[in-house]
This record gives C-alpha cells, sequence and structure tokens, in this order.
C-alpha cells in the first residue's frame, strides 16, 4: 500500500532548492568521482587518455548516483519502508516535503540523462559500454523497485560493489583506451570495496527499522556483531589489494602505499562504528563516503606515478 504524508499542512520551511538537496544527499556524493579518477588515471598511465569520455564518464557515474537516490526515496516511500521512525536524514517523499510524482519525475529524468550520457560513451567504447549502461539503469530502478527490491533482500551490497568498482573504473577506462586487462579489473576491487562501505553504515544504522519494514539487507542477515566485522573488512580489504597489486607488479610502489596517507580517517570510521549508534551514524556515512574519494585520490596518483 502507498503511504505518503499528506502535503497540506507542511509550512513552506525550506526552499524548493534545498528540498531537492535533501533527496540528492550531496554527502554521499564525492564517493561517485572516485572509480571514474581512478579508471582515467589507469588510462592515463597506458597513454589512453580523452577528454570526452572522462567527462561523460563522470557525469554518467554522479547523474546514476542521484538516480538511484531519487529513485530509492520514492520507492521506499510507496512500499512504506520509510516511517518516522527512520533515524537518516529526512526523506523527502516519506515526510511529504516533496510530491510523490515529482520525485518519480526526477528519477526518470536524471537516469535519462545518465543514459545521454552513455550514449556519448558508446562511440568511443562501442557495445560493451552500452551493455553497462542498460544495466546499470536497470539496477537503479532495482534497488528499490520492482518485483525483487535488491535493498530488500541482501542483493545490493552485491550491485553497488559491481556497478561502482569495475563496471564504473573498467568502463572509464575502456571507453578511453579502447582495450581491458586483468590489473584494471584488479585496481577496480578497492574503489568498489568502499563504496560498498558506504551503504554497510546506512544499513547498520537501520538495522530495527528495516527489520520492522521487512527489509533483509546485509547488515540484518548478518547481526550487529558481524556487521561490524563486515565494514572493518571492507575497509581493510581496500587498502590490502593495491599493497598486493604492488607486490605482484602490475601496479608501482606508489599506488600501494600512497592510499596508506588516508588510513587517519579510515581507523575514525571503524571506530566510530564501534562506539556510536543511530543517527549519529550519518556522520560516520559522510566521513565514509569522503573516505572513498581522498582514498581514490592517493590511489589515482600512485597509479600516475
Amino acid at each position: 500500500m502507498t503511504r505518503f504524508h499528506d502535503l497540506s499542512n507542511k509550512e513552506p520551511a525550506m526552499t524548493s532548492l534545498k528540498l531537492w538537496l535533501l533527496a540528492i544527499r550531496p554527502r554521499t556524493l564525492p564517493a561517485c568521482a572516485g572509480p571514474v579518477l581512478t579508471g582515467t588515471a589507469l588510462a592515463l598511465a597506458h597513454g589512453g587518455f580523452r577528454f570526452v569520455p572522462f567527462l561523460c564518464a563522470l557525469l554518467a557515474s554522479l547523474l546514476f548516483q542521484i538516480g538511484v537516490n531519487f529513485a530509492n526515496d520514492y520507492f521506499d516511500a510507496e512500499r512504506g519502508v520509510d516511517t518516522e521512525e527512520r533515524l537518516g536524514p529526512t526523506r523527502v517523499t516519506q515526510s511529504g516535503l516533496i510530491p510523490p510524482e515529482n520525485v518519480w519525475a526526477a528519477t526518470k529524468i536524471t537516469l535519462a540523462l545518465a543514459g545521454i550520457s552513455v550514449l556519448v560513451l558508446v562511440l568511443y567504447g562501442g557495445w560493451p559500454i552500452f551493455a553497462l549502461g542498460v544495466a546499470a539503469v536497470l539496477a537503479a530502478l532495482a534497488y528499490s523497485g520492482g518485483p525483487y527490491p535488491l535493498a530488500s533482500h541482501g542483493l545490493a551490497d552485491y550491485a553497488v560493489f559491481f556497478f561502482f568498482g569495475p563496471a564504473a573504473v573498467a568502463g572509464s577506462y575502456y571507453a578511453q583506451a579502447g582495450q581491458m586487462s586483468g590489473a584494471v579489473l584488479a585496481a577496480s576491487i578497492p574503489v568498489g570495496l568502499l563504496i560498498t562501505a558506504i551503504l554497510q553504515v546506512n544499513n547498520y544504522r537501520d538495522m530495527e527499522t528495516d527489520v520492522k519494514a521487512g527489509k533483509r539487507t546485509m547488515a540484518v542477515r548478518l547481526g550487529r556483531k558481524w556487521s561490524l566485522r563486515y565494514y572493518t573488512g571492507l575497509v581493510a580489504g581496500s587498502y590490502l589489494v593495491p599493497v598486493l597489486l604492488w607486490l605482484d607488479g602490475p601496479l608501482s610502489v606508489w599506488a600501494g602505499m600512497l592510499p596508506l596517507l588516508s588510513l587517519p580517517m579510515a581507523f575514525r570510521c571503524i571506530r566510530e562504528m564501534r562506539t556510536v549508534t543511530g543517527s549519529p551514524l550519518n556522520e560516520t556515512l559522510a566521513r565514509t563516503a569522503k573516505l572513498s574519494f581522498i582514498f581514490s585520490v592517493f590511489f589515482a596518483f600512485g597509479i600516475l606515478i
């Protein structure tokens, strides 16, 4: 049953721009640039950088993330998953701040714009890029919507890892360099792990309300103890993989070592996950997103050096 709040009693306390910024969730967006920066750094290192594909890949990544956020806001309200008990930031559809039809229209427009960016990339990368783009649109809608929402069945982690790890890094690289290698796919793993860690903070924070709503996220399936271990493993793995790639040969010592400069922020995130509960974890989520971006910047510089 659709469950939306009545808009008639809402005071116009916030401007339209601020309301849409709530829906966009800007604090999670820096992470979107990380995979594209990594793929582009690899393309530069292999002499294959192209500015237009780089720009389109960056735009597509950003738009897909915003589109997923809109769709998640809309579908979770429609399915009654979001309630007044939620501990995360305000959801504009459930709270009645933006009419649901407007959020749904914004979802379609944003994903269409992402699709246009992908079509430009297809001119450079051909059918593999087209296939990734179609899969990304379907995954964005299936994340919270459709007959079997990924986010409600513990499958969102796999989708987030794939589309913001191998798909985004390798896709950005392939559209520029016109080739693919195992080293590129391996380099996508740490980026995907850290972005998956962002999702884990969200799901860990919402465990109680998700159980009431019937959502079986990865955090719900694992329970609190193993959820914390899972988060720690995602973060630790993101630092381990570049070191292994350096020791094994595909990447330089700089690619293995420079990301370690972001370790203090990583330790802080892990400490907060183990000591903080409830809505304060919203800050940990934003900090994990920032960690993902900073890690990717160091990683990209290391690849170039």
